[in-house]
């Protein structure tokens, strides 16, 4: 891959005024290029400039790449904005704009688009304000606007924030990049925009193609296209319910529907099964518990315990033998090659190797049902999660016959309560089970289990760490933060007995009290415009709440907040602590726990 020196980019289109900055991560330089009714920029040192670096934008393969190559060949502003409408406005394609325009494919541009290489589908604004950048701002003239030329240093500001806050991104996936970047010196493939799926994807394909010697497409399915699930040969029950559940399975067609994602047959959809004290939702989607507000704690007659099962897909799709059927079963011996290689890396402690193929491996699953892959097979995904939830199910009714608890079920794994006299019988049964259906469990001890629901819990380990999930997880690219001091507050008097209002009053970090959220259309607190994406924290004395621009209803949950658009190096001394003492206590009535 390209060793230049790395520069984040940055367009703005307007009718009138294009504007291109490009800034330095290695001397945080800036370079700004003009195109106007009053001014023009020299392509030739623009293209010097872009030989000059590997270039880094957010979604540039899809917008800012395009416009470039646009302005390159001399395209007018009215032209370049066309083809931003497009883009933006008329969502069309970016091989349909690169047609349209004839726009040249500038090989001697080094591009990193960290879009798909961040999780999820995030604005740029959002990804800002969950990495707690510091100014987040939203595009301050209206993009329909004819821009006056003492309006080009606001816009270059705004376009300056975008850069830092690309930068902020850049640096949050440098380690993803790094190992992308790796795997495509040994691959001979540019991964390093890709997502993890994507990634999966490109490689499986081309080791498939160098067997077959030939192309490998997507597959064009049927209108109306059905299948039925066949279950493995182990799948076995004694409950009459369960048999009865096992028999839906089997019995209901599935059928792509117009998005070509196997719709779930309604009887399979109302699936629910009550196993002793313990209720679980079956689908296509895997299985899990129904419980709310429950919690568990080990003590001296009782052990709590997560038996997950490794590697659950991938070893489901390898011991059923299940390949697409438009590859063959050559897509088997390389998936198996993949995962026989990461083992024996894992053995090795070649970490890079490791980690790459640990993308490769759980992300191709996900490809079975996207109608745009190469992989895409609708019947495997459907075989795959199906099994996975019954053989679940098959472990929960053997534990639970012997008088083993099982209090949560999710996906590949569950968590169990249980008497220390039945300790034995525990793992006398999950090693039957592990015989009969090929499948590895680990476990991880618990001392407590706090749970709102199956999606949202707190779990304590012996070593002191713990695991937070969904609404109790930290901050982080995946999860916008929603006044986590709250949370931090809640772990630190669950497992260290801190009340809550000491932990709330002496914290200094004013990121842990804010919140972000994205806002469809824009927000308004007052008469000022804020953006599509907002951050604020919970004021003493503010009166009033966020608001949606397009039609004033209120933002949920911002009575009483104080928008926070640059984050302060000091925390703001109107802090409402009141509030947030007052929703941690909420966090814990929530989690089942009596208060003292």
């Amino acid at each position: 891959m390209s060793s230049r020196t790395k520069a984040v980019l940055d367009i703005e289109c307007y009718k009138n005024y294009f504007l291109i900055a490009i800034k330095s991560l290695a001397n945080g330089k800036v370079a700004t290029f003009e195109r106007s009714d009053w001014t023009d920029f020299d392509v030739e040192q623009l293209t010097r400039v872009l030989r000059q670096y590997t270039i880094i934008t957010f979604n540039g393969n899809r917008y800012d790449m395009l416009l470039l190559k646009g302005a390159i060949v001399g395209l007018s502003n009215a032209k370049l904005k066309e083809m931003s409408d497009d883009i933006i406005v008329n969502d069309v394609r970016s091989w349909d704009i690169e047609s349209k325009h004839n726009l040249p494919q500038c090989r001697y541009i080094d591009h990193i688009d960290l879009i798909d290489v961040a999780p999820g589908k995030a604005s740029l604004k959002i990804y800002g304000g969950r990495l707690h950048s510091k100014r987040m701002q939203d595009l301050p003239i209206e993009p329909g606007a004819t821009i006056k030329p003492d309006e080009r240093e606001l816009l270059t500001n705004y376009c300056i924030n975008d850069l830092d806050t690309t930068i902020d991104l850049f640096n949050k996936l440098s380690s993803q990049i790094d190992l992308r970047e790796k795997m495509g010196k040994e691959l001979g493939l540019d991964l390093r925009s890709k997502s993890d799926a994507q990634i999966a994807e490109s490689v499986i394909k081309k080791q498939i193609e160098a067997i077959k010697e030939t192309r490998i497409f997507k597959p064009e399915l049927p209108k109306g296209y059905s299948f039925n699930y066949v279950p493995p040969a182990y799948i076995k029950f004694k409950n009459p319910e369960l048999i009865a559940a096992l028999d839906v399975f089997k019995s209901e067609a599935f059928t792509l529907n117009e998005k070509g994602d196997s719709a779930e047959p309604e009887k399979i959809g109302k699936l629910k099964i009550k196993i002793n004290q313990t209720v679980y939702q079956l689908g296509i989607g895997g299985i899990h518990s129904c419980e709310k507000k429950v919690n568990y704690v080990a003590d001296k007659d009782h052990i709590l315990v997560d038996r997950d099962v490794t590697s659950y897909y991938p070893n489901t799709i390898l011991s059923q033998r299940l390949y697409p059927k438009h590859i063959g079963p050559e897509f088997l011996t390389v998936y198996k090659s993949i995962v026989d290689k990461r083992i024996l890396a894992k053995r090795t402690g070649d970490s890079v190797t490791d980690a790459s193929l640990k993308i490769v491996i759980n992300s191709s699953f996900g490809k079975f049902g996207n109608k745009w892959s190469a992989l895409y097979s609708p019947n495997l995904l459907i075989q795959t999660t199906v099994t996975g939830q019954l053989a679940l199910l098959m472990l929960i009714e053997a534990l639970e016959d012997c008088g083993v608890q099982v209090v949560s079920a999710n996906t590949d794994g569950i968590v169990i309560y249980c008497h220390k006299r039945n300790q034995a019988a525990l793992l006398s049964i999950v090693a039957a089970w592990e015989e009969t259906t090929g499948f590895n469990t680990e476990e991880t001890a618990y001392t407590a289990l706090y749970s709102r629901d199956i999606n949202n819990y707190v779990a304590f380990k012996p070593s002191g760490s713990y695991k937070a999930k969904g609404a109790y997880a930290d901050a982080d690219l995946s999860k916008t933060p929603t006044a986590q001091i709250c949370v931090q507050a809640v772990i630190d008097y669950l497992q260290l007995d801190i009340p809550i209002e000491t932990t709330i009053r002496s914290c200094t970090d004013t990121r842990l009290f804010v919140s972000v959220r994205s806002v469809t259309g824009g927000a308004v607190k007052g008469d000022k415009y804020l953006g599509k994406a907002v951050r604020w924290y919970y004021a003493a004395g503010e009166t009033g709440a966020i608001h949606y621009k397009k039609n004033g209803n209120k933002v949920a949950m911002t009575d009483g907040a104080k928008p926070l658009m640059h984050l302060p190096d000091t925390p703001p001394d109107d802090i409402d602590y009141q509030w947030y003492i007052a929703k941690a206590y909420a966090i814990l009535a929530d989690l089942g726990v009596k208060q003292k």
